[in-house]
């Protein structure tokens, strides 16, 4: 197989509802199958919506804000978990279909979030990548992934991984997933600015590999909506702090499908869009030619790389 189509699906989350986010998903996904798509990537925190606030509204890293404290309790009641049944027609699309889909979410693990960027794939287990290092205020909500996460599916027509926003610019990161040989990269934004968008196809260039370029399109309107759908008791204090964001529009998509040598393939505006390419996967191959950088462009007698891939769950326990 050496002609892939592919889609990205950039669209609107429904913030904080994370169960009628799935059904919103599993609608867009099933869509850009029927469209052909043989992988369907969808931007960083698809489910539950990237967290705006932080950014966007004054006051939000405050100590004990009560705003903040009450969005943050509702993505722990609405966070998907290990086995989450509501999940179950992602995974089901993606048997039936023979599809490979991509999808960012809030994750909890014990009283943790994290930021997953989920591979849902054909016959197997959900490919689980969380995300290393949260940047900036994202610390305020989601703990720090492991090496554990740090890996590839291997479909027939070859390997596909994905690392989350600013992930691209840790260069061991990188050079780790390079060293897996991947032929398609999902690179999950909330909205691919112009330097996002250098980054995305730098990690083209440099992996010679296809990227997928997905981002969010969300309005703070689209907060109001999910804060509303989420329920959950009294929001009057998330509502205070949603309404301090000044500006409408907060995620802008951008997405971009880029081939092994930078050129940009699809590239989509700021609204709602599914966004179709078919890759020409000899095209890695060819490029291999001239840039290798796991291979004959890398220097291992120089340089050395160690990759811990245990979990790292903080407590061990000797009778468990």
């Amino acid at each position: 197989m050496t002609k892939l189509p592919v889609a990205i699906v950039q669209a609107a989350p429904i913030p904080l509802a994370i169960g009628e986010g799935i059904e919103k998903a599993v609608r867009l996904a099933r869509e850009a199958v029927e469209g052909g798509a043989k992988l369907v990537a969808f931007g960083e925190t698809f489910l539950g919506g990237y967290p705006l606030w932080l950014d966007e509204a004054p006051g939000a890293a405050l100590w004990d804000h009560p705003g903040t404290k009450a969005l943050h309790r509702i993505l722990l009641q609405q966070a998907v978990v290990a086995d989450d049944e509501r999940l179950l027609p992602l995974q089901e699309l993606a048997d039936e279909s023979g599809a490979v889909i991509s999808i960012g979410a809030h994750e909890r693990m014990r009283q943790s979030l994290y930021n997953n960027q989920m591979t849902f794939r054909p016959g197997l287990p959900v490919l689980d990548h969380r995300k290393l290092v949260p940047t900036h205020g994202e610390r305020l909500v989601w703990m720090r992934g492991d090496g554990s996460t740090l890996g590839v599916h291997q479909a027939e027509w070859g390997k596909v991984g994905s690392l989350i926003c600013w992930e691209h610019w840790m260069p061991l990161a990188r050079a780790a997933m390079h060293n897996l040989g991947e032929s398609v990269h999902v690179a999950a934004w909330p909205t691919v600015r112009q330097e996002y968008a250098l980054a995305s196809r730098h990690y083209a260039m440099e992996g010679r590999c296809f990227v997928l370029a997905a981002g969010l399109v969300q309005a703070k309107n689209d907060l109001f909506d999910g804060l509303e759908r989420a329920g959950g008791g009294d929001n009057a204090a998330a509502r205070e702090l949603l309404e301090a964001i000044e500006a409408e529009t907060l995620n802008r998509g951008g997405s971009l499908i880029i081939a092994p040598d930078a050129r940009i393939l699809a590239e989509a505006g700021e609204g709602e869009e599914t966004l179709f390419a078919e890759l020409d996967l000899t095209e890695i191959d060819e490029g291999l030619a001239s840039l290798d950088t796991d291979g004959h462009y890398s220097r291992p007698d120089v340089f050395e790389l160690r990759v811990d891939t245990r979990a790292k769950d903080g407590v061990e326990w000797n009778d468990r």
